[in-house]
């Protein structure tokens, strides 16, 4: 979503950061062009004003002047200054969900994606708090809501209220405070309709609701994709139903993103998680540094390690970490490799965290390498016998053709896989013989969280230098990130993929 406010950005830093010194009548052209830049993206004018001014105050100073590197440290005070302006109070993502059952209000106009992202929530405290979760639709105007949410329930295991015909919001919404108390419930989320704009009986309705269910957490759902009208929704509902917090959707849409710029500084709201995308675990925590960091190209390393360490469990890391250090490295592996890229997001998914993105995605665009092209090499890998997984030198060209055929592609193409295997294999003997343990070992513990980076050092870092860490990181790790090929620091791509081809 901030890729053109990326873009913009980037472009008027990388011609300062290459000046030696700079005056002040550098900064200030650099600042006009940012401000142009945030306007473009759709912040709105107070809030890139006051940006503007709050950087230039800083970036004008002495400091800036007398450091060593005059052009990052104005690239570092944006970065700054783009936490100050996207935090809110308290830990992101936090709900004060303390005493039982506890409600959670969930507001927003209609189609904003508010039933799907309750379903998201509940999931997620199911999951990650372990926390038991009643859903319950007040949704009596759109044809089906109700029978939306209890499907929703179903998919993720969670409970939803029974239907009631006939019932109105508020008493749906005692029916669900009493359930709630009977059924040991932790928490209670509450479904409210929309409309498709603001208007009395919508704000009445959900004032009423509001009074009758006392909820501990009020939060507002709005598309990212609308722009500044999403902050004036956010600015009308705070004003008469009182919102703890915004979840911007669709944020992995190709909308403009001003709207999460201004939202903060215009609702004094924080906003506490953002959607990106339709599936059910598509919700993240809002986290003002890492959007930051990926607004200024430097990437979201932390993000990316912790996707991995979701897809892939410690155990079952440490029994492939064996392996490798003893060069064992077969179609079995390969194939868990490429599903897990594929988990966390494909290579699009994890390119757009790594930094200098913009710069490598233009790389992979020329490189030939897509989703379709992993796919193609598990399904290559699935049409041998366990036999040939575990033992692909025994293979013979007339099995080899079987193989190319069950799998609908060419011998070539097998060839080209077997080489790659071949090549990663030799790659994981030398890593795991470097020093006691080795290299393998350091980086297969960084990629699970054992003696890894620490999130909280990152945010702590200077841009640049988690721009080096990050690159250290990708050369670091056996084909780039834990052994998969296609992932070196930087954006060269590493030995283990001169076996990819191109796309067809």
């Amino acid at each position: 979503m901030f890729e053109n406010l990326s873009e913009r950005l980037g472009g008027v830093f990388d011609r300062l950061t290459k000046q030696g010194a700079l005056s002040e009548e550098d900064v200030k052209t650099a600042l006009r062009e940012v401000r142009v830049a945030l306007l473009e993206a759709d912040v709105s004018l107070p809030v890139a004003r006051d940006f503007v001014k709050a950087v230039e105050k800083k970036a004008t100073g002495a400091a800036v002047t007398k450091s060593v590197t005059p052009g990052q440290q104005v690239v570092k005070i944006v970065h700054d200054e783009l936490i100050q302006v996207l935090a809110g109070e308290g830990d992101p993502g936090a709900l004060r969900i303390d005493n039982a059952p506890a409600p959670i209000l969930m507001v927003g106009l209609q189609g904003g994606g508010k039933t799907t992202t309750t379903a998201k929530l509940a999931k997620r405290l199911k999951e990650r708090q372990n926390k038991k979760v009643l859903m319950a639709s007040l949704d009596v105007n759109r044809p089906a809501a109700m029978e939306q949410l209890q499907i929703l329930g179903t998919q993720i295991g969670v409970d939803t209220l029974p239907i009631v015909k006939g019932e109105d919001p508020v008493t749906i919404a005692r029916r669900a405070k009493t359930q709630a108390s009977l059924g040991g419930y932790d928490v209670y989320m509450l479904d409210t309709a929309g409309r498709l704009s603001i208007d009395e009986e919508l704000m009445a309705q959900v004032e009423a609701v509001r009074d009758v269910a006392n909820p501990r957490e009020t939060l507002l759902v709005v598309d990212g994709l609308t722009g500044q009208d999403a902050v004036n929704t956010a600015q009308n509902f705070d004003d008469r139903i009182g919102i703890t917090g915004v979840v911007l959707t669709r944020m992995d849409g190709d909308g403009r993103g001003g709207a999460a710029l201004s939202m903060r500084a215009v609702t004094g709201k924080p906003i506490k998680f953002v959607g990106l995308g339709e599936k059910m675990d598509a919700l993240e925590t809002f986290e003002p540094d890492r959007v930051a960091g990926r607004i200024l190209g430097m990437g979201d390393i932390v993000a990316l390690v912790e996707k991995a360490q979701a897809t892939l469990e410690a155990e079952q890391a440490e029994r492939m970490m064996k392996r490798f250090q003893k060069g064992q490295f077969n179609m079995n592996d390969l194939r868990m490799q490429l599903e897990q890229m594929l988990k966390m997001g494909g290579m699009e998914g994890m390119m757009s965290m790594m930094p200098g993105a913009q710069k490598m995605a233009k790389q992979m665009e020329g490189s030939g390498i897509d989703d379709r092209l992993l796919r193609q090499q598990i399904a290559l890998i699935n049409s041998m016998t366990k036999k040939e997984r575990a033992n692909p030198q025994i293979l013979q060209a007339s099995r080899k053709k079987r193989i190319a055929a069950g799998a609908g592609m060419e011998v070539s193409e097998l060839n080209k896989l077997l080489k790659m295997q071949r090549q990663m294999g030799d790659m994981m003997k030398k890593l795991g013989k470097m020093g006691k343990g080795g290299m393998l070992k350091q980086a297969m513990k960084g990629m699970f969280g054992k003696g890894g980076p620490n999130p909280e050092d990152l945010q702590n870092m200077d841009p640049k230098q988690i721009e080096a860490a990050a690159k250290a990181m990708g050369n670091r790790l056996p084909g780039g990130m834990g052994g998969m090929p296609g992932l070196g620091g930087g954006g060269a791509l590493p030995p283990g993929l001169s076996g990819f081809g191109k796309k067809k």
